[in-house]
């Protein structure tokens, strides 16, 4: 898009996953007004076949950017910063890469101030950081951005199921992945490499296969 862009909404999707990437995207328009015709809401409110139709959408009229973070560069980020930091930066980026006047951020932080200011510390240009919780419900912009994040995480982890098998959506509350974990760490005494290693989940179950393991000694 050859226009000035106004405004940009950023969101996240595969934040709390267990398994694949988190997917940061942005969503930069020059005037809020195009969300007049594409009836965007919280990606998580609309079906698959909805995401994917407003996904088209958004693509064409608007200009788009996304990050993807692999669980290995998680895992390592997180040794040196919190998960809200890793975030934050990757906020940040997307802004970056559509350089607008105004950003509406979906706050990861229980602080939306804070995180609203840790974001802007990550930019190299003046840009005004609107950060608010259920920034997805009440800006339209930052629910295309929704939509666009859900949809490609959405599409990385179909690509991984091809390669892994059945691994559910790849979040802990979900009993497909938890089985497709506890199955793999059972045959290889190791989590799988789409695994994200520092999260409770994946320990607990090391452990667990560890501590059997031992016991067969005694």
């Amino acid at each position: 898009m050859n226009v000035s862009i106004v405004i940009c909404g950023v969101d996240e999707a595969g934040k709390g996953s267990v398994l694949g990437p988190m997917v940061i995207a942005g969503v930069g328009a020059k005037s809020s007004d195009i969300f007049l015709e594409i009836p965007v809401k919280d990606s998580k409110k609309l079906t698959p076949a909805a995401r994917e139709l407003l996904y088209s959408r958004i693509k064409k009229h608007c200009r788009i950017a996304t990050v993807v973070i692999e669980a290995h560069e998680i895992d390592a980020f997180r040794h040196e910063m919190t998960l809200n930091t890793v975030v934050a930066r990757g906020h940040a980026d997307v802004i970056r890469m559509i350089s607008p006047d105004i950003a509406y951020v979906d706050a990861c932080d229980v602080n939306s101030i804070r995180y609203g200011q840790t974001v802007g510390e990550y930019l190299d240009r003046p840009c005004k950081i609107v950060s608010e919780h259920h920034a997805d419900d009440k800006f339209p912009v930052v629910s295309a951005a929704s939509i666009i994040a859900k949809v490609t995480r959405d599409r990385a982890i179909t690509k991984l199921a091809k390669k892994y098998g059945d691994i559910g959506s790849g979040y802990p509350s979900d009993p497909v992945t938890v089985r497709y974990l506890t199955t793999y760490i059972d045959e290889h005494a190791c989590p799988p490499a789409i695994a994200r290693k520092s999260w409770k989940t994946v320990i607990s179950m090391v452990a667990r296969k560890e501590q059997s393991r031992l016991q067969k000694f005694f």
